[in-house]
């Protein structure tokens, strides 16, 4: 962690041109007297990024750095972690947990090119970004400086943030002039929503929290057919339509918002110690993991299957946390990936009222056979008799410990 006695001469700081970032980056300049870099990333959130650089313009900021991430985060990303099947703690999507790593991989690329000393973010101390953020940089550049000023700075409240805001004539919004409500993040794969009127695990999250999905109540009443297409355990095309992969997620969370499907309630464990209760809304990312798990079941062996459910939760825990540049995640993705060499075919789903139905699967690597399991004559593909001696062996031991047991 940074200081105010470490001389930084140039920092890149990660921006979104709201409120609590551009009195980072006043504060950056008041504190360290250091020229700052703005780095703002276009993830899929949803919102107009040109209004990021007139702010950072109006800051005396003469290197501005937008980008749109979205084919690179879906593609690099997102997919990857879906090939593994990935929920943290049985339900969670790890929405924003997978964008930290590609936001702190082009802040310290940005900060190589610009030939800056730091970086900065504007996590709290209490969440788990920080952690993502720093640990990221580190793994890229052990020798980066990283200055998180929630961490360092005076300011108590948002009381004190608005006032040093006002001080130093930058923009405070009208709904800004009281306490947020709720605070948001977002990006192609979800929106979380933390705080305010969501501490209480108790009280149910008022309707207008929800960002991305009608109700399932209010969705409509009629199914919605779908076809989905895989390669290599990644989804390729979208009712017969080969598209990239942001537009593919795109095009799924539209899918998902008209039906209701996504929504999610959680009190998880934070990194830090502490249990934190936030809304989660993916609605593409619903649909993508139950046709990729459909495409599985007819294309994965039952060894390569269970290895995977086994490791998943283990591999979630490493992106959750923050390990992604880490070589114990590098390990898992290797044998993931091989998997998913003939995860390949297409998925048939009915969407309704907040759920994912699968209705059929096909593939040229299908592992199914309608001769084996069959209850007609298999035409000798199957001795039933052979069940006999495999049970015998199985439960030889059992067998044993029971004998042992009835003395």
């Amino acid at each position: 962690m940074s200081t105010q006695k470490e001389k930084i001469n140039k920092v890149v700081l990660a921006y979104s041109g709201g409120l609590d970032t551009s009195i980072i980056l006043k504060w950056l300049q008041n504190e360290y007297q250091a020229e700052v870099v703005t780095f703002t990333a276009d993830l899929g959130q949803g919102e107009e990024l040109e209004p990021a650089r007139r702010k950072a313009e109006l800051l005396g900021i003469k290197e501005i750095y937008i980008e749109d991430l979205r084919e690179e985060f879906v593609s690099d990303f997102v997919f990857p972690m879906f090939r593994a099947n990935t929920v943290y703690e049985g339900v969670y999507l790890l929405g924003t947990s997978i964008a930290r790593p590609l936001i702190s991989k082009r802040l310290v690329e940005i900060a190589e090119e610009t030939g800056a000393d730091a970086v900065a973010h504007g996590a709290t101390g209490k969440g788990n970004d920080q952690v993502r953020f720093e640990l990221s940089a580190y793994a890229l550049n052990p020798s980066i400086k990283v200055i998180a000023p929630w961490r360092d700075w005076q300011f108590k409240s948002r009381t004190d943030l608005i006032n040093f805001a006002e001080q130093n004539q930058i923009q405070v919004p009208k709904d800004k002039q009281g306490e947020a409500p709720f605070s948001v993040d977002a990006n192609l794969l979800h929106s979380s929503s933390e705080g305010k009127v969501l501490e209480d695990p108790a009280i149910e999250a008022p309707d207008y929290v929800y960002q991305r999905t009608l109700s399932p109540i209010n969705a409509p009443d009629v199914e919605t057919e779908i076809e989905i297409e895989f390669e290599r355990g990644d989804a390729v095309a979208l009712n017969g339509k080969k598209i990239s992969p942001a537009t593919l997620l795109a095009s799924l969370n539209d899918l998902g918002r008209d039906n209701g499907i996504g929504r999610l309630d959680l009190v998880e464990n934070r990194f830090v110690g502490m249990k934190s209760r936030g809304i989660y809304e993916t609605p593409g990312g619903t649909i993508l993991l139950a046709a990729h798990r459909a495409m599985e079941s007819v294309t994965l062996d039952r060894g390569a299957a269970h290895l995977k459910d086994e490791l998943m939760p283990r591999y979630a825990e490493l992106i959750y946390n923050g390990f992604w540049f880490s070589p114990e995640r590098e390990m898992l993705q290797a044998a993931i990936d091989h998997s998913q060499v003939h995860v390949e075919g297409k998925v048939r789903l009915k969407l309704y009222k907040g759920n994912v139905i699968v209705c059929g699967r096909e593939s040229d690597k299908s592992l199914y056979s309608e001769e084996l399991v069959t209850f007609e004559d298999d035409q000798g593909a199957y001795d039933q008799k052979d069940a006999h001696g495999f049970i015998r062996l199985n439960a030889l031991r059992l067998r044993t410990l029971a004998a042992r047991n009835r003395k």
